[in-house]
């Protein structure tokens, strides 16, 4: 049972509580007044202090002054034929004269002045692949046409050049050293996304050489926190000092891209991107280094018969006499475990690093041989960019064969693509067509260029290739 002041502090506290409702509901009942208010003890608009404790406020405005400029607005269109069966019908024709025969796709992305004197940018390449026109638009409001120079699909790089006015001067960023970048440093990203204007958001870098991402080619990305969204392909990504450590090139989100950026973005290291642009300028195209071997990922079970502590490494399968790896001494059943430092975990890990390197790069490789510890030194030789399948066999003439995307082949496609058919040539009588991959063939097993056309050491009293042709898979007899 409760003391006698437990329960009259109880009733008081109810009573009073009662009160409080009625009190309550009174004044809400009541029509508000606007009673005169005394005046605030704070500025209805207060400036932002100009320091703390005397110590100036850090600001990124005096660095984007010089930045935005630069960073321009990239618009390409392409005129694509609408596949009409009754078009070419001329009853149709007649009847229906202002049918549309063709549409125009239209894409916006993001470019950077990288060389003011030559009125040089720089962007993606899938910002401009494929476009019939391309124009650029100024942080100031000007826009020009712009001249394509060169792009390479690989790295996802490509160069446009613009005329340089007289008057009004070009303003262009110069690029960084992206190899002394670190985790943790502070990076800002300019960009047009989404097309609503020139943007700017900030971040930091959280990884450098960042690979292993599926459809993106070779592939040394860094990667930001900062927002990078649809429409920021090909803009800068800039260090404190408004230099350039970075092209914006993808962002993974696991909705899509177009469902906004979670923190995971990519930009091409502005060293690579550099030495793509001096290779643009100077020829149009972009040559690149190669080992000249075939290689193999070690599992368990062959890394138990090498002796491998671990299952890891590109266990070479073939040296091409002639490459770069014959002159340097490397040996079937070698593994490569590093290249440069950098470690081999896979044959894609090695293929990629590959891709990467220029025509007459050193390469320090880290091998085992025979369970034991070996170091060699390569000089990357050139690899042909494309062969004519005359040259292979007779029956495949009037095709040319070229290596693979590097972005089909990080999705895990090996074999060669058909280049271009010449009309009426015995290929195109086949059925080879533009674009076809092979896959397979009964000539001997490739994986790539140099395999393919060393697999008609002999050639076959019957060829055939297997195909694929989009989503279709098929065999094609070559007679």
């Amino acid at each position: 049972m409760r003391s006698l002041p437990a329960l009259l502090a109880l009733v008081a506290a109810a009573a009073f509580g009662g009160f409080a409702a009625i009190a309550m509901q009174q004044s809400l009942q009541q029509p508000a007044r606007a009673e005169p208010q005394a005046a605030a003890a704070v500025p209805a608009a207060a400036a932002l202090p100009s320091a703390v404790a005397g110590t100036p406020l850090p600001s990124l405005a005096p660095m984007l002054k010089r930045v935005l400029p630069a960073v321009v607005s990239v618009h390409s269109q392409q005129r694509v034929r609408i596949n009409n069966p009754f078009v070419d019908d001329p009853f149709f024709r007649r009847m229906f004269p202002n049918v549309p025969q063709e549409r125009i796709n239209q894409s916006l992305g993001s470019g950077v002045i990288v060389n003011a004197q030559q009125g040089l940018i720089l962007t993606n390449h899938h910002v401009i692949e494929g476009a019939d026109q391309v124009s650029v638009t100024l942080a100031d409001g000007r826009t020009m046409q712009a001249q394509f120079v060169g792009s390479d699909p690989d790295t996802d790089i490509a160069l446009m050049r613009i005329p340089v006015p007289k008057d009004a001067p070009l303003s262009a960023i110069p690029l960084a050293d992206s190899a002394r970048l670190q985790v943790g440093d502070f990076v800002v990203a300019v960009g047009n996304p989404f097309g609503i204007g020139q943007t700017v958001t900030s971040g930091i870098v959280s990884a450098v050489g960042r690979s292993g991402l599926q459809g993106l080619g070779y592939q040394n990305f860094i990667q930001t926190d900062a927002s990078i969204n649809p429409g920021n392909s090909g803009g800068a990504l800039v260090n404190l000092d408004g230099q350039l450590v970075g092209i914006n090139t993808a962002s993974f989100n696991p909705r899509g891209s177009m469902a906004g950026n979670i923190g995971l973005g990519f930009a091409i290291p502005s060293n690579l991107a550099g030495d793509v642009m001096r290779q643009l300028v100077a020829t149009g195209e972009v040559h690149r280094g190669s080992l000249g071997i075939d290689t193999q990922d070690v599992d368990a079970r062959i890394a138990g018969g090498l002796g491998l502590a671990d299952a890891r490494g590109a266990v070479v399968t073939r040296v091409y006499p002639g490459s770069a790896a014959a002159a340097a001494g490397l040996q079937v059943g070698d593994v490569v475990l590093a290249a440069n430092g950098q470690r081999i975990d896979d044959r894609d890990t090695l293929r990629n690093f590959e891709g990467l390197q220029a025509v007459g790069s050193k390469v320090v490789l880290d091998l085992r041989r025979d369970g034991k510890p070996l170091q060699l030194t390569a000089t990357l030789r050139e690899q042909p960019r494309s062969l004519p399948g005359a040259t292979l066999d007779p029956r495949l003439a009037g095709a040319t064969f070229a290596e693979l995307p590097a972005s089909l082949r990080q999705s895990g496609v090996d074999g060669v693509l058909v280049e271009s058919v010449a009309r009426g040539s015995r290929a195109e009588g086949n059925g080879l067509r533009q674009g076809d991959v092979v896959v397979a063939a009964n000539s001997g097993r490739f994986d790539d260029l140099p395999s393919f056309r060393l697999s008609f050491g002999q050639r076959p009293a019957q060829l055939a290739l297997r195909i694929v042709r989009g989503s279709e898979q098929g065999v094609l007899p070559m007679r």
